[in-house]
């Protein structure tokens, strides 16, 4: 049994207790998930206090296999006879299920069997209302006194507490904690149909983590004025500039290319590129979960599998996909533990605290050869073909000009193909971990610019 340490033993006696009625009524496997959770949260909006919510709750779900039939069931109820409902409800829908080959448990021989590692994932502070208002106010605050702020959207503080918890019929049993804080601040610059607005935010699994309120505040403010009277630009190929809050999007893309159903299944435009060039020399993209604090950290994956810090990509090239038991399968693979799931769905593969390594250069620097560009900090809408990599999305940011940041524009589309787009990325030095999925300042050449 792996480490019982950082969760209730309640929850395991609880989902052991399930996957062994289940086993005991007729399946051929079993595995059985919980996540219990508390939350709080305030809102304001102009100095007035607004919403104070609240919630609790436990959820529990169950998946059980005939052979290569599944079926999946969750619930919020944990007595006797509600679980004995939850094994009937599964056994039957089991059976009315087509069969998967490619479905089941995870490799026996995958299974974490040493001590979870000790992430620091839980702060065991517990805010309450006041001290959440605190936080939301000295954002508003800090917002509202940047010249130029007109108005607000509103201002938040958040907390949360939660314990996720697996056991499968193969032997696997254990969990862990997590907490998060978090504030924000949206405010709104001009008048009339010259008004803008943005936001900044900050989050933390611990308190002590979180940026200063104040600064968070300045920096929806100082955001926002920068975005006033924005021109429209002409049609253009330019490079294209991404700040941090938006560079991380083509992590995404890249994760959505790599991701195991949809390489089994066909429709990634990256499908024919494992072990080639896909980005240029030198880049680097990570996936840790094991970071510590870090705020898509797990000590063990959703199927039980020991997870490992990873490069996905290695100096330019596509070194693995990104795969649960099921899509491993598929493709003749073995897990490569980043099974996420919840208490009604299988599982599926997702990236933990994924990250492009840091340039060498400054965003001065990436941007001093510019004659004409786009520093892109807003994207509006997907526009991604998962099957082309072809890639239109609606942007706002600044003019480039002699490689200095000029005024604001708006209303542009930004046209590419992802691959061509990887291939041209040029990482800058200020990579920062903030959102979970992470880049520095990334420079992008030869975009296609589409404007008034």
């Amino acid at each position: 049994m792996a480490n019982e340490a950082d969760t209730k033993p309640t929850s395991l006696d609880l989902l052991s207790t399930l996957v062994a009625k289940a086993m005991k009524a007729g399946a051929s496997a079993a595995d059985a998930v919980t996540s219990n959770g508390v939350s709080l949260s305030v809102t304001q909006r102009l100095g007035k206090r607004e919403d104070l919510e609240r919630a609790e709750g436990t959820d529990l779900g169950l998946r059980v296999f005939m052979g290569k039939q599944q079926a999946m069931v969750a619930s919020t109820e944990t007595s006797e006879q509600a679980m004995d409902e939850l094994v009937s409800r599964a056994l039957s829908m089991a059976k009315a299920a087509p069969e998967d080959p490619y479905c089941g448990l995870v490799d026996p021989g995958q299974l974490m069997t040493t001590a979870l590692p000790d992430l620091d994932l839980l702060d065991p502070s517990e805010p309450d209302g006041e001290a959440l208002y605190a936080r939301a106010a000295a954002t508003e605050d800090a917002a509202l006194a940047v010249d130029g702020i007109t108005n607000s959207d509103g201002a938040g503080a958040s907390w949360n507490r939660s314990e996720r918890a697996l056991v499968t019929s193969d032997g696997f049993a254990g969990g862990y904690s997590t907490s998060g804080f978090g504030c924000y601040a949206s405010v709104i610059a001009g008048e009339g149909t010259g008004m803008e607005t943005d936001y900044a935010m900050t989050r933390a699994r611990h308190a002590e983590d979180l940026e200063d309120a104040s600064a968070v505040g300045r920096e929806a403010g100082d955001r926002t004025v920068a975005r006033l009277n924005p021109a429209k630009v002409e049609s253009m190929s330019v490079p294209v500039v991404f700040e941090p809050r938006v560079a991380n999007s083509m992590l995404g893309h890249l994760t959505m290319g790599i991701s195991g159903p949809s390489v089994a299944r066909g429709t990634s435009f990256l499908r024919k590129d494992m072990g080639k060039q896909i980005f240029g020399d030198g880049i680097t993209i990570i996936d840790d979960p094991l970071r510590q604090r870090g705020l898509s950290s797990r000590p063990v994956d959703g199927e039980g599998v020991a997870p490992s810090r990873m490069a996905l990509i290695d100096d330019g090239i596509l070194k693995t996909w990104i795969l649960s038991a099921a899509s491993a399968r598929q493709l003749g693979l073995a897990s490569t533990g980043h099974a996420s799931r919840g208490t009604s769905m299988p599982p599926s593969p997702s990236p933990s605290n994924l990250y492009m390594e840091a340039g060498t250069a400054t965003p001065e620097e990436l941007m001093a050869d510019i004659d004409k560009g786009i520093f892109v900090n807003s994207l509006i809408g997907f526009g991604v073909n998962p099957v082309t990599g072809d890639y239109s999305r609606g942007a706002s940011g600044f003019l480039i000009e002699n490689g200095q940041i000029a005024g604001p524009i708006a209303e542009l589309t930004i046209a590419g193909n992802l691959k061509d787009m990887f291939m041209h990325i040029t990482p800058a030095n200020d990579l920062k971990f903030r959102y979970g999925t992470d880049a520095p300042t990334i420079r992008i050449d030869g975009m296609t610019v589409a404007g008034k």
